[in-house]
C-alpha cells in the first residue's frame, strides 16, 4: 500500500527539498525523508502538492495520458466574458504549444480563502474575478500564459486538486499523509 503526502505550499516556496539560501523550500515545511513532488508548482503559486516516495505512483500522477484533472482557482485581472471563457475551454496557442481543452468558469471568490503573504498587487479602477481552471496537462506556468492570452493576467494561482486530493483542511505550510487503497487514487 503506497502513501502519498498532501502539502499546501506557501507562495514564495521552492518547489524542491534544497533551498537557494534565500526562499524557503520543501524541507522547512515537510519533515519526511525520501519523499518528492510528484508535478511541481511554481514559487509563485500556491496550493496542493502532492508528494510520495513510490516513483511508479509519482509516474502515473504527472503521466498526462493518465488524464488526472488540476483544478486551479486564479485571481485575475479585470472580469472575463464567456467569450474569454470558451477561448480557455477550447484551448489556445500559446506559441509553443497549443493547450488541451479544460474546464474553465468564473466563481465567487473561494470561501476560507488564506490572505496571501505578501498581498497581491491591487489597482483602484481595475476590478478582479476567480476563474476555475480544470486541467489534465501541466505545462510550465500554463495558467498564467492562458489567462494572460485572453486578457485577464493572474495575479494569485491557488492549486485546489490534483485528482481526487484536495486542500480541504489544509491551512498554509499544513500537510497529512493519505494512504492509498488501490492505484494511484
Amino acid at each position: 500500500m503506497a502513501s502519498v503526502i498532501l502539502l499546501n505550499k506557501p507562495y514564495g516556496v521552492l518547489c524542491q527539498f534544497t533551498s537557494d539560501a534565500a526562499r524557503p523550500c520543501l524541507k522547512d515545511y515537510v519533515p519526511v525523508q525520501g519523499v518528492y513532488p510528484a508535478g511541481r508548482l511554481d514559487t509563485d503559486s500556491e496550493g496542493l502538492l502532492v508528494l510520495t516516495a513510490d516513483g511508479a505512483l509519482q509516474a502515473r500522477i504527472t503521466e498526462p495520458r493518465r488524464k488526472l484533472a488540476k483544478t486551479y482557482w486564479a485571481q485575475v485581472e479585470g472580469l472575463p466574458e464567456e467569450a474569454a471563457l470558451q477561448m480557455l475551454r477550447m484551448g489556445l496557442d500559446l506559441g509553443d504549444f497549443i493547450t488541451r481543452p479544460c474546464g474553465a468558469r468564473r466563481i465567487d471568490t473561494p470561501e476560507g480563502l488564506w490572505p496571501r503573504d505578501p498581498p497581491i498587487r491591487r489597482r483602484m479602477h481595475i476590478p478582479t474575478a476567480w476563474l476555475e481552471l480544470k486541467l489534465e496537462e501541466g505545462k510550465n506556468r500554463q495558467v498564467r500564459r492562458m489567462t494572460a492570452k485572453v486578457g485577464h493576467p493572474t495575479l494569485r494561482l491557488i492549486r485546489w486538486a490534483v485528482g481526487p486530493w484536495t486542500l480541504e483542511g489544509l491551512e498554509p505550510g499544513q500537510w497529512r499523509e493519505v494512504e492509498l487503497q488501490d492505484e494511484g487514487g
